[in-house]
């Protein structure tokens, strides 16, 4: 192999693993994709080492490891998706390696998200839903819609602005409880412990829960300790921000 494939092979790999890690892939999905994408190019001897903030990846013992940096992350299941497809299509070789580095760098520069407010409208619906899943008065369902809405948006806001989530969580915590509590003061809400609690849901960081477990199961223990770390620290933001306002 030499040096240019090399390099085109290694950038391919990590450029698929840092997609998949950015967009809530599991550690130890990230690892196998790159680990296929390699074997698929002769590279039988690679390692990876995944983390949630990097990814460090070598050929073989005799050519250079390159480290590449994981600053955003978020969840994209269809980016994952488009990811894994482009690597088994590599694997199949139904596509060349070229090929597959321009398909990866697309799905990269295409975020195709839904529009803000779409997101905001989805979280309102959640909110509402959560409400009615815990039993409780279709009356607290207009304050849950705006209350889950309002919150999301805060949240999602205030990190793009500060870059620092947790900051941003516990603000969107308050503005939910200041919702909810006045809500049920002005007579508009009738049980507030229930509208808070649908109103957080959209916050919850329910899926960085779930691969923390599956990361410690399959072996991956500073991802997985890492990963519940931060969802613990999200969890708290939010729990902070309802008891300072239910505080007073």
């Amino acid at each position: 192999m030499t040096p240019t494939n090399y390099e085109l092979v290694v950038d391919c790999c990590l450029l698929a693993g840092r997609l998949m890690m950015e967009s809530g892939a599991e550690t130890y999905r990230a690892e196998d994709t790159m680990d296929r994408m390699a074997i698929s190019q002769q590279l039988t001897e690679s390692q990876s080492f995944v983390m949630p903030t990097g990814i460090i990846f070598s050929g073989n013992k005799t050519l250079p490891t390159k480290l590449v940096r994981i600053n955003n992350r978020s969840t994209d299941l269809e980016r994952i998706a488009r990811v894994n497809a482009v690597s088994r299509r590599l694997a199949d070789e139904d596509i060349t390696l070229e090929g597959a580095y321009e398909e990866l760098k697309e799905i990269e520069n295409d975020p195709r998200k839904y529009p803000f407010w779409i997101q905001i409208l989805a979280a309102s619906v959640a909110s509402a839903a959560f409400l009615l899943l815990y039993g409780n008065k279709l009356m607290d369902v207009p304050t849950a819609l705006i209350a889950g809405g309002a919150g999301y948006a805060v949240a999602n806001l205030l990190e793009e602005k500060t870059r620092v989530k947790f900051f941003a969580e516990f603000l969107a915590a308050i503005v939910v409880t200041i919702i909810a509590t006045l809500s049920v003061s002005l007579g508009f809400g009738v049980e507030v412990d229930k509208i808070i609690i649908g109103s957080v849901m959209p916050l919850v960081p329910g899926l960085l829960i779930t691969n923390a477990i599956r990361d410690l199961m399959a072996g991956h223990f500073v991802s997985g300790v890492s990963k519940g770390a931060e969802a613990f620290l999200t969890a708290f933001a939010i729990g902070a921000g309802v008891a300072l306002i239910l505080s007073f």
